[in-house]
Order: C-alpha cells, then structure tokens, then sequence
C-alpha cells in the first residue's frame, strides 16, 4: 500500500545528477577556505552527486588534473585557486547479468523502485549464490535507466533483507538516490517496521534488546552478541498478539542494521524467531507443545517467520514522505490464523 504525499522539494531544486551513460567533465575552483584540503573531500563537496569512494577510484584511474597535471593521490591537498578538473567516464556494465526474474514492484519513477522481496531470494550475487538473485533481476527489468552506481551500470542496494525474509526494499536508480537514501539510513532518517512470530512472550512486552552483534566464536554460518569486536546494534520489539505462552506476533523496528539483527536479538533473549532454521534449531520442544493443525503449518515453514512490512522515507528527489505497506505472505498468516483458531477460538 503506498501513501504517497509529493509536497515539497521538488526535482528541479536538488541537485542534478550526473548523466554517467555519457562522458562528462567536471570543474571546480578551489577556494580559499578549501586550501590544504584532501582533494577527495573538496570534489565529494562540489560534486555531492558522486560518492567519496567513486571520486577516489576515478582519482586513482588518472582522470583528475589539477593545476594542469594529472593527480592519482587522493589526499593530495589543494591549493587555493585551483583548478581541478574531473573526468569521469560512462558507466561500465555490470558484471552481474541480467535475468528475467518476475519481482513484485510496489512503486517505481525514474530514481527508485520499492521492492517487495518474495522469501528464497538472495539480494546479491556470491559465491553460494551467483545468479537468480535481485540485483540480476533488477539489472534485467531496469534496462538503460541504471545511469550507474559506482561506475557501474547496476541498482543500488539501500539495505539488504536475509534470504528467507520477506518484504519491502528501497533500491536506488543512480548514484545521488544511493547516496541520498544511503546517508538517510545512516541518519535514522528511514522507518523498517518488521513482523514476526516468535516462540514465548518476551517480558516486558516491549522494550529494546541492545548488544552489539558479530560473527559467532562457536559458529562462522551465524552472528551473535559479542563482547568484543562486534557492531553496535539496537531493535524495538512491542507483542502486538500473545497466543498462551506458546507463542507470539511481535512488531519491531531497527535503530541499526546488522546482519540478521532481529534474528539474533530475538533468539539472545530466548525467544526465537518460529521457522529460522539457523537460529531456532532447539525448538523441536517447543513446536511438540503445539497442538494440530497448527503444529504441522510451523513444522511446514521453509523460511523464518520474519517480514519487513512498512517502509517509509523522504524521496531523495522530491523529498516527499513516501509510505509503504506489504501484508503478510501466505505462508506466514496461515501459521498466525492457526495460533488463533487454537489459542483464541477464532
């Protein structure tokens, strides 16, 4: 469900982006004030449409020239007045391929596009995984408007969701939407509501579980909550429907982002997401006090009980506060039906 409200900034008051399908050539002056600065600072700030680490990359390619010599340093610092002068090329092609994937579009303009990810589909290409994921499907539907993330002809993932989590994602066109959307999620400026059906019922029924998360000592597959070498890390949880002490629907929303974060923070305070087969392999227990059809509807779960349900943002063009909703997958409210015709009588 989108919700839109385009009122504010509008396009034509932003920045514009660069064009990267063509050659262009970009010119600053430094001023006084930027004398002594690293070269890459001054350019991000005259050029705020292109990353740090693509003025970086572009520098040490040999395509600056500053004060008629070319620059391959960049922390070289500027002198006042100086010309610097950057070219950047077309965007290259993605070195993923494009498939044709069928994705589940919620919104889409010539900046963004708002997914909704159907569980089982990786985000990007790896190892264990190197076709058939998103960012193929993506590079397949959007064709030439990728004007380029990085130098390259390819979406920009904004956040990731896990393989088995369903739900919504914003994915940037060209690099100022990635940047913009990227620092807005930095800032805390983007809003992630999550729901998910977990074993027990956490007490209190609301709260924050903080612990910063890294990858487990015990277990290089899984993350967990470390106390040394780990990322801080912070999710909010609210029971929204308790089924006896079995169970219960849980909404949560992220301050951070971590890998697998509500799935670890869940099962650090023992009450783990149902169907996460990674996090949840002690449950066996816990799904025999069940009682049928219930029990065979969790048992039948290929994917963990988690789904980004609401996402919402400022447009990075428009600046529009955008909305959207993405109801439970089937599979997910058949097992949440089940736990209230058992438990509630319905």
């Amino acid at each position: 469900m989108l919700r839109p409200a385009y009122t504010g900034t509008t396009a034509a008051q932003t920045t514009e982006a660069i064009d990267v399908n063509e050659r262009v050539t970009l010119e600053h002056v430094a001023t006084a004030e930027q004398a002594g600065e690293r070269l890459d600072r001054v350019l991000a700030q005259a050029h705020p449409e292109l990353s740090r680490a693509r003025i970086q990359a572009l520098v040490e390619e040999g395509r600056l020239i500053a004060g008629g010599r070319t620059i391959t340093d960049a922390n070289y610092r500027v002198k006042p007045a100086e010309r610097l002068t950057l070219k950047v090329p077309p965007a290259r092609p993605a070195r993923p391929v494009g498939q044709d994937i069928p994705l589940n579009i919620v919104f889409e303009d010539e900046h963004i596009l708002v997914i909704d990810k159907a569980a089982g589909m990786v985000v990007h290409p790896a190892s264990g995984n190197p076709d058939g994921t998103l960012v193929n499907a993506l590079i397949a539907h959007c064709g030439d408007s990728l004007s380029g993330i990085g130098g390259e002809k390819r979406p920009g993932i904004v956040h990731r969701l896990d393989k088995d989590t369903s739900g919504l994602m914003v994915v940037a066109k060209h690099d100022d939407a990635h940047i913009r959307l990227s620092n807005a999620l930095a800032a805390r400026q983007v809003s992630r509501r999550y729901i998910a059906l977990v074993w027990g019922i956490p007490n209190p029924t609301s709260g924050d579980v903080e612990g910063d998360i890294g990858r487990s000592p015990t277990n290089r597959k899984k993350m967990a909550v470390v106390t040394r070498g780990g990322k801080t890390a912070s999710t909010h949880y609210a029971v929204e429907q308790a089924w006896g002490v079995v169970a219960s629907r849980l909404a949560l929303k992220l301050s951070s982002g971590r890998t697998h974060q509500i799935r670890v923070h869940m099962s650090h305070i023992g009450h783990t997401v149902l169907g996460d087969p990674l996090y949840g392999r002690g449950d066996a227990g816990r799904l025999q006090r069940l009682p049928e059809p219930v029990r065979g509807l969790v048992a039948a779960l290929d994917r963990q009980a988690l789904h980004a349900a609401r996402l919402s943002f400022h447009h990075p063009v428009t600046n529009a506060v955008v909305e959207f909703e993405s109801p439970l997958p089937p599979a997910i409210a058949a097992v949440a039906a089940g736990l209230d015709a058992a438990f509630l009588g319905s």
